[in-house]
Order: C-alpha cells, then structure tokens, then sequence
C-alpha cells in the first residue's frame, strides 16, 4: 500500500511538473508572438518641467521603444507655465481649443513604428495643445496610439477621451497615469 501512494504521489508529480513547463512555454510562445505583433515603438512625449520625460524614459526602457521629445519651436519659461495667470502663455492656449503652437522638429520616419506611445502633462484636465500639434503633423494611422499622462491631481480619462474625440480615426489604446 505504501508503495502504491509513493506511486500515485510521484504520477502526480510529474503531471503536474509537465503541465507547468507547458504553460510556461505556452506563455512564451504567446508573449513572442505578442511581440512580433508589437513592431517599432516610439516614446513621443512634451515635458515642460522634466516629470514626464522620467515616465518616458521608464516606458522606452521596459518597451524598448526609441524616444522622441515633443519640444515647442518656442521653449516654455516659469513665466508662461503660471497657470494663475490668465495672461501666461499656456493659459492663453489653453483657453483656445484652436491654438497649435509650433512644434520645434518633427519625427521623419514615423512610417517605422507600429506603436506609438503620446506622454503629457495634464494641463487643465487635457493634454496641452502642443499634442495636438504633433498628432496633427504625423501620420498615425494604423498605429497603436498609447497615451500616458502625467498630473499632480487630474486623471488621465477625460485628457483621452478629448484625444479620442478630437482624433476618432485613430486606433487608441487605455491609457496611463504616472
């Protein structure tokens, strides 16, 4: 009888030890393919006071993604990020869903990436206009859009959705609040 539970302890054993080593080469053989899927990733991201170039810099390195910064042709000073003044430069665009300020360069080969993560701050509960700049000046159709955010007290949801609504052709992804 002994002999029979060591038997039946060590079938079980190797049944389950096989079945994992399954599932773990299943999970790889998915996760590669996943990858395939995934193609060239590009970080594009706008930080006017250097807390969304680290959450950029966080995604390039676990995504392996190349970055790209979203710099205006016109830098931001202290002075036009005052959001306490309706006079300050950001304010003023803010204010005005139109305003497109200049973007300093543009990504040439936008065509090599299949995934394209969008990093802001969250201005006014939306991203800043300058976004709009970039989305409008690349092509980006066909690609996996994925938006994160950073933001002292707004969350990232209404920020997307205006993305959404402002850009509806485009193949948008949740996004994420750093």
């Amino acid at each position: 009888m002994k002999t029979f539970k060591i038997f039946v302890i060590l079938i079980a054993a190797i049944f389950i030890s096989t079945n994992i080593c399954a599932c773990k080469q299943g999970k790889n053989n998915h996760q590669n393919a996943n990858d395939e899927k995934k193609g060239k990733t590009l970080v594009a991201y706008f930080s006017a006071t250097g807390t969304t170039a680290r959450a950029a810099k966080q995604i390039a390195e676990k995504n392996g993604g190349e970055l790209f910064e979203i710099i205006p042709a016109q830098e931001y000073t202290n002075a036009d990020l005052d959001w306490n003044d309706k006079q300050s430069r950001s304010s003023i665009e803010m204010s005005d869903a139109k305003s497109r300020p200049e973007l300093k360069e543009k990504k040439d080969n936008m065509g090599d990436y299949d995934v394209v993560y969008i990093g802001y701050p969250i201005w006014w509960g939306v991203a800043p206009r300058i976004i709009n700049t970039f989305i409008e000046s690349h092509d980006l159709n066909g690609k996996r859009i994925i938006p994160f955010a950073t933001s002292g007290g707004s969350g990232i949801e209404h920020s997307v959705n205006e993305l959404k609504t402002a850009y509806p052709d485009l193949n948008w992804e949740q996004g994420k609040l750093f």
